[in-house]
């Protein structure tokens, strides 16, 4: 119960603007319907999805299924949950020791923080986990990983500022092997000035992880601000074009979240969100839930 709270007060933004929809009971006519298409484009969800549910939910109206906004509530909310039930927000983990897990986003996304947490994860699991420092262009990422690593007391790879994130990465992955880790996260540089010299630099990271490791990295995520609405979608379109991307961290999911941009991710790019992150302690990382999602939205 208390992590519903916390998600629907991470949730609070959009789930104003759906209340404002839903408060008072009507009855449904062409007029209310249009109203309510149009607070639905602006309720952080994509004006594609919305378009989507309101297209099914336009039919179900003039079909005599909805009459009042009620039950168009209930509807969204059916509609949300059914598209969310397909997302696959399991961690892929590999059959032999170490899980690879690549982590990317852009610089000031609560990257750092998120690998903290989910290093946390792990450990509460009884897992030996490594850290890489490959974002060695900003000595102020390797220095916060090297905090996170004393706080949680695990080792950590990293090398001089500016060197090859790559030649961490090989590092990284080979004393992940040669000390029986459990589990390697791998932070990596946040640039998005361009994409080619960002897609150049990830594709090296994972060819040196494969010499070592053929099958890894098992997992790559990217880390997204909750609260930055459609830049954060855009980063994720962009991310997936360069590195390929298995699912999303969402992290900063406090009450000044755009969190309805779950769906757009999920039903635009296919990107299932595996996580979210709902607050700053090492404890805040919570498998992300579509059922309880949908509710907390919703909640009046």
């Amino acid at each position: 119960m208390a992590l519903f709270s916390r998600i629907k007060d991470g949730l609070r933004r959009t789930r104003d603007k759906l209340s404002s929809m839903f408060g008072l009971k009507r009855k449904l006519d062409d007029d209310v319907i249009e109203e309510m298409e149009e607070l639905l484009y602006t309720a952080d969800i994509g004006t594609d999805y919305a378009e989507q549910l309101f297209d099914k939910a336009r039919d179900a109206y003039e079909n005599k299924e909805l009459e009042d906004t009620d039950q168009l509530k209930d509807f969204l909310k059916d509609q949300m949950k059914e598209a969310l039930r397909t997302m696959d927000t399991a961690v892929n983990i590999a059959p032999q020791p170490p899980t690879v897990i690549l982590i990317v986003g852009v610089n000031g996304s609560g990257k750092t923080t998120s690998i903290a947490k989910l290093a946390k994860r792990f450990l509460d699991d009884d897992n030996k986990v490594l850290l890489g420092a490959c974002d060695t262009f900003r000595a102020a990422a390797v220095d916060q990983l090297q905090i996170w690593a004393e706080r949680l007391d695990v080792d950590i790879v990293k090398h001089q500022p500016g060197s090859d994130p790559a030649a961490v990465a090989y590092d990284a992955t080979e004393a992940a092997v040669s000390r029986g880790m459990d589990a390697l996260i791998i932070d990596t540089a946040g640039r998005l000035h361009t994409k080619e010299p960002l897609m150049r630099e990830l594709d090296k990271i994972v060819r040196v992880i494969k010499k070592k490791l053929p099958d890894a990295p098992h997992e790559t995520l990217i880390v997204l601000d909750a609260t930055t609405g459609q830049n954060a979608l855009n980063q994720a379109k962009t991310f997936k074009d360069v590195v390929g991307l298995d699912g999303v961290i969402l992290a900063k999911l406090d009450g000044t979240a755009k969190g309805g941009m779950v769906l757009p991710i999920y039903t635009q790019l296919n990107l299932p969100v595996k996580f979210i992150g709902l607050g700053e302690k090492m404890e805040d990382l919570e498998p992300f839930d579509g059922d309880a999602f949908v509710e907390a939205l919703f909640e009046e």
